[in-house]
């Protein structure tokens, strides 16, 4: 029998049923029409119901699966999302693009062709995270978003690594999350759960987009730079922070810093303040031109400056002379 879990709704407490029976092609279609589609073969007697359960679906869906009855499947490829087997109980083999794996955790993503084989007893979990969700959260990490999908370079978790572990634990207590009341209260709970999820995946997982990832040794590209800087240049007269020119120069934060320091000898809040500086002495030439009205504390809260007294400090170590001098015209 085929539950909608949708309609059903997720905020109880415990997982929904999408389906409970003894009909293994309607537990293939439902399986295919939320997850992938796909070639199944039964290959004993089925000996326990099929279920499907729904622990979540938001931005991320969390299910487990059994087909009580050992069945081969195959998916000729992945759709647009990436898929963690999580197995619970029984035994499995997995072939992805024609390796067997040393066990059947593992994640796949868009482009993959799968093999599975299960036993009647196999209970297995599945993680699916849309591959959007995932973009998104390499975008935030690179500052633009990836010109081709992201591969993992190994489908196989290896349990045995600590940092693997640690990620599986993560997965538990989102599903002991999803069990409690403030999983289900308005808010922004579950999201940052979701994305937690993915963001540290992509940590414990070797991926295509390691080598250009903030932290890992890349250096900001002078396209990049010139973005920062021009960036810096137009809004100087705003509130901005690192992460602002950041996303304006299509780059992570860390990257930033070392393409400042690398290029320029500086940080990106150090080059903004000597744009805001220089804007500042432009305004204090015209004043004492006569081409222009208003006093130092004007131009320097204009620009930024809240504090006078830093900002004489740093104008006069720029300058070498007081503000004050320059708007009267003194050497």
């Amino acid at each position: 029998m085929a539950v909608n879990a949708l309609e059903q709704g997720n905020g109880t407490a415990e997982p929904v049923r999408i389906y409970e029976g003894r009909d293994i092609e309607e537990m293939r279609q439902i399986v295919g029409g939320r997850l992938s589609p796909h070639r199944l073969t039964v290959l004993g007697p089925q000996r326990l119901p099929s279920r499907f359960r729904a622990f979540h679906e938001g931005a991320v869906g969390l299910y487990d699966l059994v087909y009580g009855a050992p069945v081969r499947l195959l998916v000729q490829e992945l759709p647009d999302f990436y898929n963690v087997i999580l197995p619970q109980a029984g035994a499995g083999v997995l072939v992805v693009n024609g390796t067997a794996l040393p066990s059947p955790l593992s994640v796949t993503g868009p482009g993959d062709v799968v093999s599975m084989e299960w036993d009647h007893r196999a209970v297995n979990g599945a993680l699916a995270m849309p591959r959007p969700l995932v973009e998104e959260v390499v975008a935030a990490r690179l500052g633009d978003v990836p010109r081709q999908p992201l591969r993992f370079r190994r489908p196989h978790l290896d349990r045995a690594d600590p940092a693997v572990r640690s990620w599986l634990a993560l997965v538990g207590a989102f599903r002991q999350f999803l069990r409690s009341p403030l999983a289900h209260r308005p808010g922004l709970g579950a999201r940052h759960f979701e994305r937690l999820l993915v963001d540290t995946l992509l940590d414990v997982q070797a991926h295509s987009w390691n080598d250009e990832v903030p932290g890992v040794g890349t250096t900001m590209l002078p396209s990049a730079l010139r973005r920062a800087t021009q960036y810096c240049a137009d809004h100087a007269h705003e509130p901005v922070s690192v992460s602002d020119i950041a996303q304006a120069a299509r780059v992570g934060v860390r990257t930033l810093r070392e393409g400042f320091r690398t290029h320029l000898d500086t940080t990106p809040l150090a080059y903004l303040r000597s744009v805001r500086l220089d804007r500042v002495h432009q305004e204090l030439t015209a004043i004492a031109a006569g081409h222009a009205t208003g006093s130092v504390t004007d131009a320097a809260c204009r620009w930024g400056f809240t504090h006078l007294g830093r900002f004489s400090a740093e104008y006069r170590r720029m300058y070498g002379r007081l503000p004050s001098d320059t708007a009267k015209g003194r050497p």
